[in-house]
C-alpha cells in the first residue's frame, strides 16, 4: 500500500509540466481556499501557489472593489508576511472576536471599506469608500457608514420578486463582502457574514431589508453586532435596485454605539483572532440567532421588572388613597 504522502501528492507526470503551465493554466483555476490548500501538498506547489501575481488575481476577483484603485492594489501588495496571500488571508475568514492586543497608537485617521454585492455570483455593486475617523463628529455620533446618498439608486439586471418567494431567493442568492481596511497599520477584516442572516420586508414602503452581520465578542460591551443592512426595491422596469448599503454597530440592549467605542471595537476585529473560513455561513446564522435571543430575553427581563415596579406603584398609590380617604373621613367625624 503506497504511503499517505504518496497517495495525496500529484502524480509524477505533473512534475515533467514546465512552471509556466502550472501557473498560468492550472493554479489560475483554483480559488482562493483551493490554492492555499494546494500549497500544502508539496514543496514544489507551495513554491509555485505562492506567487503574489496569483493571489493579486484572486484578491481582485473574489472581491473586485479591491482593483478599484491603483493605490488600494500598491497596498494589498505590501501587506507584511505576504502581500496579497496575507491579505487574502485577512479578509476571507469569519470573526471570532476583538480581543486583540491593546494598541498604543492613536486609531487610524481613516478607514477603507472595500464593498461587493453579488447575486447568484452576478456583480450588482460594487464601492470602495473612506471614512474619516479623526473628527470629533465622527467619534461622539453613532457609527454609521453609508455607501449610497438617501436619493442614490443602483440599478441592476436582476429581476426584482415582490411576492413571499423573494425573501427565500434572497436568502439564497445574494452575498455580501464588507473588508475593513487599515491603510496605515495594513490590516484587513472582513466583517460580513457573507450571506443574509434575515430578510424582511419593510412594513410602509415594500422594500426588502437585507441583512449580513458579524457578532463580535469585546472586552468592554461583551457581544456586539456588526450590521449591513442592504435595501432593495424594484424598477418600473421590474429589475431589482440597490437603494441603502450601511453599516453600523450596536450592542445587546439595541444601543448604536458612537464612533469613539465602535473604533475600539473595529481595531480589536482588526488585530483579533480569525477563523479559518469554513462553515462561515452557517457559523454566522448561528451567532446572529444566539444575539438576537439574548437581546429578545434582556427585553423580556426589563419588561418584568417594568410590571414589577409598575405593581408596587399602584399599590403604593392605592394606599395613599385609602389613607387620604380614611383621613378625611376622621376629619369630618371631628368636625
Amino acid at each position: 500500500m503506497p504511503a499517505q504522502e504518496e497517495v495525496n501528492s500529484p502524480p509524477r507526470w505533473f512534475y515533467t509540466l514546465h512552471p509556466d503551465i502550472i501557473e498560468t493554466h492550472i493554479l489560475t483555476r483554483l480559488d482562493g481556499p483551493s490554492l492555499a490548500s494546494a500549497a500544502c501538498c508539496t514543496t514544489t506547489l507551495r513554491f509555485h501557489s505562492g506567487q503574489d501575481n496569483l493571489w493579486s488575481n484572486i484578491c481582485h476577483s473574489t472581491w473586485p472593489s479591491t482593483a478599484a484603485s491603483p493605490q488600494v492594489s500598491q497596498l494589498i501588495s505590501a501587506f507584511p508576511d505576504g502581500g496579497p496571500r496575507a491579505f487574502f488571508s485577512h479578509a476571507f475568514p469569519l470573526l471570532t472576536d476583538c480581543h486583540g492586543p491593546p494598541s498604543l497608537n492613536p486609531p487610524p485617521p481613516e478607514l477603507l471599506s472595500a464593498v461587493d454585492i453579488k447575486y447568484h455570483d452576478n456583480l450588482i455593486f460594487t464601492k470602495l469608500q473612506e471614512t474619516s475617523t479623526d473628527g470629533g463628529w465622527f467619534r461622539s455620533s453613532p457609527f454609521r457608514i453609508d455607501l449610497l446618498e438617501p436619493k442614490d439608486v443602483v440599478p441592476t439586471a436582476v429581476k426584482y420578486l415582490a411576492g413571499d418567494e423573494s425573501v427565500a431567493e434572497i436568502l439564497d442568492g445574494m452575498t455580501l463582502s464588507w473588508i475593513l481596511i487599515d491603510p496605515i497599520g495594513r490590516r484587513a477584516a472582513n466583517i460580513s457574514s457573507h450571506n443574509p442572516v434575515a430578510v424582511q420586508r419593510h412594513w410602509l414602503t415594500g422594500e426588502l431589508q437585507v441583512r449580513f452581520a458579524s457578532i463580535l465578542a469585546t472586552a468592554g460591551h461583551g457581544h456586539v453586532q456588526a450590521g449591513i443592512v442592504v435595501t432593495c426595491g424594484g424598477s418600473e422596469g421590474g429589475e431589482m435596485q440597490v437603494r441603502e448599503v450601511k453599516l453600523e454597530i450596536e450592542d445587546v440592549d439595541g444601543i448604536h454605539l458612537n464612533g469613539k467605542d465602535s473604533m475600539v471595537i473595529l481595531e480589536g476585529a482588526l488585530a483579533g483572532k480569525k477563523g479559518t473560513g469554513k462553515n462561515r455561513v452557517r457559523e454566522g446564522r448561528r451567532r446572529y440567532r444566539e444575539f438576537e435571543k439574548t437581546k429578545r430575553e434582556k427585553v423580556e427581563n426589563r419588561g418584568s421588572f417594568g410590571y414589577v415596579v409598575l405593581g408596587f406603584w399602584c399599590i403604593n398609590s392605592y394606599c395613599f388613597l385609602v389613607l387620604f380617604l380614611v383621613q378625611i373621613t376622621i376629619c369630618r367625624k371631628d368636625n
